[in-house]
């Protein structure tokens, strides 16, 4: 078992997200519910609430929080509340205000992406002066590199994904449908130790050519490609992976396209150093692609960050600049899909390390067959 995150990871976060605030030439930053909250406090309040409660980070200042004094318990049991100037508000009180007490009046700060727009707004009304950017855009990588601690997460959740894999490839797919097989996954996920299921994508046939397409009640034929992509929240941190299996003997033609994509998934991995611009691994799998015929079926991304979300930067994407990390945790997920027949997409989780990159799944990506 990994161990707990301490109050001092916590504080050491918040002190390096002031400071990022500040070398991107901000105020500071401001955090509501959501993953960025668990991430720098370790404090999960209920996020679906009216009621206002906020983290105002500033380069040189203790860190404040707020919270509706109903939650303030909660706030104070938080692993990081011994690093942190609380204070709360009342039902009935001005909760801007009370929230506009920790903000410099003209100010300019990064905000959560998860906040209410009508908490934005109050902030606005009640400052005028202040101004507010999208943590996504101002701080894209607070959480992008990773610590030992995260990664060990990271690496028992693909371990975790790995495993319901393992089991799932061992069930009947003939004459059962998308939905059965996803119940499986779910089923699995969870046995292996997953708190949230956050997907469980089953394309089989012509629905593996629709890269979102998570499950239907179509019954699964002999004959078909199958598309498995899915993952979710194990420990705090997540999984996502995808294989595509083929039910029955598969043809020669999509023997050739599942191994074109494997090669793709494979140069993609290949390009991981520290240093390479992140759209150097959406480029080297797309050539693989591109370079056999297929460049007009492969319609996403090579990749996304994962950590405490499934989703989240770094994006392996073509336009991406912002060099690779040792400790840069993403997926490399190429695919091709044609369209009314079938698609194929092989996934890893893959960590930068110091010379390269390393792989958090495991599992075969040669081509399985199921009964």
């Amino acid at each position: 078992m990994t161990r707990p995150f301490t109050a001092g990871d916590f504080a050491r976060r918040m002190e390096h997200a002031a400071a990022q605030a500040a070398d991107a030439g901000l105020t500071g930053v401001l955090v509501t519910p959501g993953p960025d909250l668990v991430y720098l406090t370790g404090y999960a309040p209920i996020a679906i609430t009216e009621r206002i409660t906020l983290l105002a980070l500033h380069p040189g200042r203790r860190p404040a929080l707020i919270a509706p004094i109903l939650e303030r318990p909660d706030a104070e049991a938080a692993p990081a509340a011994g690093a942190l100037e609380l204070s709360d508000w009342t039902d009935g009180e001005d909760p801007y205000a009370a929230a506009a007490r920790l903000l410099d009046a003209d100010g300019r700060y990064a905000i959560s992406d998860p906040a209410w727009a009508m908490h934005l707004l109050g902030l606005q009304r009640t400052l005028p002066g202040s101004r507010y950017v999208s943590m996504t855009d101002a701080l894209p990588m607070l959480r992008a590199v990773k610590g030992p601690d995260e990664i060990a997460r990271l690496a028992e959740a693909g371990e975790a994904a790995d495993a319901s894999l393992e089991e799932i490839v061992k069930v009947r797919f003939a004459g059962r449908t998308e939905a059965e097989i996803a119940a499986d996954l779910t089923a699995l996920l969870e046995k292996h130790g997953h708190s949230q299921v956050d997907f469980t994508v089953v394309g089989s046939g012509p629905n593996g050519a629709n890269p979102h397409h998570e499950m239907s009640d179509r019954t699964i034929e002999e004959g078909d490609m199958v598309v498995l992509d899915f993952g979710g929240i194990r420990d705090g941190y997540g999984s996502d992976t995808t294989r595509t299996v083929h039910v029955g003997e598969a043809t020669d033609e999509e023997r050739e396209v599942f191994e074109i994509v494997r090669r793709a998934q494979q140069a993609g991995f290949d390009a991981v150093r520290p240093g390479v611009p992140c759209q150097e691994v959406d480029r080297a799998a797309r050539k693989v692609i591109a370079d056999a015929g297929y460049g007009e079926y492969f319609i996403h991304r090579v990749g996304h960050g994962i950590g405490q979300t499934t989703h989240e930067p770094p994006y392996m994407i073509e336009g991406e600049t912002r060099p690779i990390e040792p400790g840069m945790c993403f997926s490399i997920e190429p695919g091709i899909y044609l369209p009314g027949r079938f698609g194929v997409r092989i996934e890893d989780i893959v960590v930068a390390t110091a010379d390269g990159g390393r792989r958090l799944n495991n599992t075969s990506r040669e081509m399985r067959i199921v009964a």
